[in-house]
């Protein structure tokens, strides 16, 4: 790593922010907190190919703090919905404040939720109503010893529909609904294309139960879906292309030169298929 800084905005009215590690090449630096209060050299056996701030010590306790929440990182990728995936089986009755990166703590979660998050469930019933006019509840039975399942009821059904009865989009959508109302969102949570298997008619339910959730954690998703984009604002939007020297580069939507004049006229999701935002795949 070349370079690496980390600094925290303190004072609104300094001029620079303050540096709680500054390391260049060779040259590593912490802001000793105890005696000096200056940015000194580690005492400690520094590891020149690991981040400097995965070796920052315990005591320092605003970048430990921002480590600790880094480390909490969450990765979902696209729910497994074959028949005997984890989430259309009977799951084991534990505590869980999240359904779990294949679903297999949907029903523990959704479950404690009705019990001690009242208001959290509520809303997951709430989004699945807005997306199923014809929802009319779920039900846990228990299936065996310390086991339980879940249940899907129908107004226009005699009887209700297991997991492994649901369609793929269905059973994706109550995890998504699930996990973006769950207590157990990490400081970072990352999606990986929550649109697949989602009738696009749901999209904009969906963009309304991120917003929602990015008040809670610091949400990032993937998305290749010009549909979901159609329903987020161009502050919610980063852009991924390549350099001419094949690094990432990102930028804002809300950034793009002229996008507020192409908006006038155009949905943000045909700008971009017009190739007015960049992130084309020959980019």
């Amino acid at each position: 790593i070349a370079s690496e800084t980390l600094t925290q905005q303190l004072d609104a009215t300094a001029a620079h922010p303050f540096k709680h590690i500054d390391s260049r090449g060779g040259d590593i630096r912490y802001f000793e907190w105890e005696g000096n209060r200056r940015l000194i050299r580690p005492t400690w056996e520094h590891n020149p190919i690991e981040s400097s701030l995965s070796q920052v010590p315990k005591m320092h306790r605003e970048p430990e703090e921002f480590r600790r929440r880094l480390a909490s990182t969450t990765h979902y990728h696209v729910l497994d919905v074959s028949p005997r995936a984890p989430v259309r089986l009977p799951q084991a009755i534990h505590p869980a404040d999240a359904p779990g990166k294949d679903g297999e703590d949907l029903v523990a979660c959704l479950y404690q939720m009705r019990e001690i998050n009242r208001d959290r469930y509520d809303a997951v019933l709430d989004s699945i109503r807005a997306a199923f006019p014809s929802f009319g509840g779920l039900d846990f039975p228990i299936a065996a010893a310390n086991t339980m399942s879940m249940t899907w009821r129908d107004t226009q059904l005699k009887h209700p529909l297991g997991t492994h009865q649901l369609s793929e989009g269905t059973l994706r959508f109550l995890w998504l609904a699930a996990l973006l109302q769950s207590p157990g969102l990490t400081t970072l949570t990352l999606i990986d294309e929550p649109e697949v298997s989602l009738h696009p008619e749901l999209l904009n339910l969906l963009a309304g139960l991120l917003r929602e959730a990015s008040a809670r954690t610091q949400l990032v998703v993937a998305t290749h879906s010009d549909l979901l984009v159609r329903f987020l604002e161009p502050s919610e939007v980063v852009v991924l292309d390549r350099d001419e020297g094949g690094m990432a580069k990102l930028n804002w939507a809300s950034e793009i030169p002229n996008i507020g004049s192409w908006l006038a006229d155009y949905t943000l999701d045909q700008a971009w298929n017009m190739g007015r935002l960049g992130g084309r795949a020959a980019g």
